[in-house]
């Protein structure tokens, strides 16, 4: 057989095999679609779908370290799979490592927004990472917490030193006094320091006009207002090729990403990380 009829066979085999597969899974039969596309990538180890289907069937079965081994091949065979990023993100956060996880979300999240903003995978992508990065500030609030009580109550004992000692050489009053208006101070002091991890609101000029929630993706048109790139695509899609707010018509060709207020948003959420719940 010519080496090129047997690749074609070979090839041909192997996409059966992943329609195989596809059906398995269809009916949380995860072993037998491991089993079919273990089959397809032994013909054609060079197609990356074969090895992210497969990890997405050791994604059901929660076997985190498989779904990070073939992830990491099928970005070996393509560096702009969204689902190879997107689930070896995942399979990091698994194992606690949120910097790196985060960083493979992010990747995916901007393959994904290039390759179809509006599809679900950019929202469930978005989900993850908010959720993973609420975590990290989780994390790191406590940590802040911790050790800005410690350092409080450290100043705190050194003022009562002071305040003894200076009893023997001051009259108690003045003490006293000095005593309440230090710790007042302190207490201020420490207050303002722990404001950043403290919920509040976000600015309505970080929100979109159309869900209140925070940007994610922000496009401004041609009136001036800035909206959720999948949320005004939706609305010109589904309701009318005109702006909501003025009412001016609106094509998809008219939306400018709004870098300004992305990067607003990127300084608000790294500033105060409990927003990341609220988007």
């Amino acid at each position: 057989m010519a080496p090129t009829v047997a690749v074609s066979s070979a090839a041909k085999q192997a996409e059966q095999l992943r329609q195989d597969g596809n059906n398995y899974f269809k009916k949380d039969r995860y072993g037998a679609a491991i089993d079919a596309y273990t089959e397809a990538i032994t013909l054609c180890p060079h197609v990356p779908i074969y090895w992210t289907n497969r990890a997405l069937c050791h994604r059901k079965r929660n076997n985190w370290a498989k779904v990070e081994e073939d992830c990491r091949k099928a970005i070996q065979l393509d560096h702009s799979s969204v689902k190879a990023h997107y689930m070896l993100g995942l399979s990091l956060l698994e194992r606690q490592e949120y910097a790196e996880g985060i960083k493979e979300l992010e990747r995916a999240l901007d393959l994904g927004r290039g390759a179809n903003p509006k599809s679900y995978m950019v929202e469930e992508i978005w989900q993850e990472l908010a959720k993973a990065k609420y975590l990290e500030w989780e994390h790191e609030s406590s940590k802040r917490t911790w050790e800005l009580q410690t350092l409080k109550e450290a100043c705190e004992s050194a003022l009562e030193e002071k305040y003894l000692h200076d009893l023997s050489s001051t009259e108690e009053e003045v003490v006293i006094v000095d005593k309440y208006a230090h710790l007042e101070a302190l207490g201020q002091v420490f207050s303002i320091a722990a404001e950043a991890d403290i919920p509040t609101e976000v600015p309505d000029y970080l929100c979109c006009k159309i869900t209140l929630d925070i940007f994610r993706d922000p496009v401004i048109t041609p009136s001036g207002i800035t909206y959720e790139r999948a949320v005004i695509l939706d609305h010109i899609q589904k309701v009318g090729k005109f702006d909501p707010v003025t009412r001016e018509r609106l094509s998809q060709s008219q939306l400018i990403p709004n870098l300004a207020i992305k990067e607003a948003v990127q300084a608000f959420l790294d500033k105060h990380g409990w927003a990341y719940k609220m988007g």
